[in-house]
């Protein structure tokens, strides 16, 4: 193999780490806030925000507009998409939907692959117990987060985990910018263990109307908290 060749596979194989690379690094900047709703910069300006080269970051944008966190400006760069309180409500009807879906079919799941899976489910509860009770409130919310993730991941369907991660994504930002503010976090927890004991027994019904009242519940403390401090964007 000539050296060309021998560079432009080094090349080829480099190129997909730098991408997947800048649209990790831009996902986590959005979903945190880092680059806040409504910032707009160019992609070289985000480069080196990053520590990244441009080109990389452009390929990771196109990425991130397909699941609505960007939006490519001609000429202008990148926006940061910001979203209003009518577009949280549409995210946690796709949320409430598609979670009690999951949690119907890990429940019914072989008994000892459900048991596995309520059991990493209960542990990411349990944390979430402890740092509530600690007053960590961040550490709270990855908690809560790992266990949404473990019910849709171990659901054993592709399209499900697919479908909910853009959506979940949108939501991340609401989810912990009001997370001081929310007074049912206890009542979170009882919840999540509701959700366990239903997949515990295999009972796909009880498991999929614990799930969807779980989230229908965060749903209606989250848009009242964002109505009442005046947030028509986030």
């Amino acid at each position: 193999m000539s050296r060309t060749v021998k560079a432009m596979a080094g090349a080829a194989e480099r190129r997909p780490s730098l991408v997947d690379d800048a649209y990790a690094a831009m996902k986590e900047a959005i979903r945190e806030s880092t680059f806040a709703p409504g910032y707009q910069a160019s992609e070289q300006e985000i480069a080196l925000r990053l520590g990244m080269s441009r080109t990389p970051v452009h390929e990771a944008s196109i990425r991130l507009q397909e699941e609505g966190l960007v939006r490519i400006v001609p000429k202008r760069g990148i926006l940061i998409c910001a979203l209003a309180p009518d577009d949280l409500r549409e995210i946690y009807e796709v949320i409430i939907a598609i979670e009690a879906a999951a949690a119907e079919l890990v429940a019914g799941l072989p008994e000892a692959e459900r048991s596995a899976v309520a059991g990493e489910l209960a542990e990411a509860t349990a944390r979430m117990d402890e740092a509530h009770a600690a007053g960590r409130l961040q550490d709270w919310g990855k908690a809560d987060e790992a266990f949404h993730r473990i019910l849709v991941e171990r659901c054993g369907n592709r399209r499900i985990e697919r479908i909910i991660q853009t959506v979940k994504d949108q939501s991340h930002r609401a989810r912990m910018l009001t997370l001081k503010l929310r007074r049912q976090l206890p009542a979170s927890v009882a919840e999540h263990r509701a959700i366990v004991d239903a997949i515990r027994r295999g009972d796909a019904a009880a498991a999929y109307a614990a799930a969807r009242q779980h989230r229908s519940h965060a749903r209606d403390e989250l848009l009242p908290l964002l109505a009442d401090f005046g947030l028509k964007h986030l």
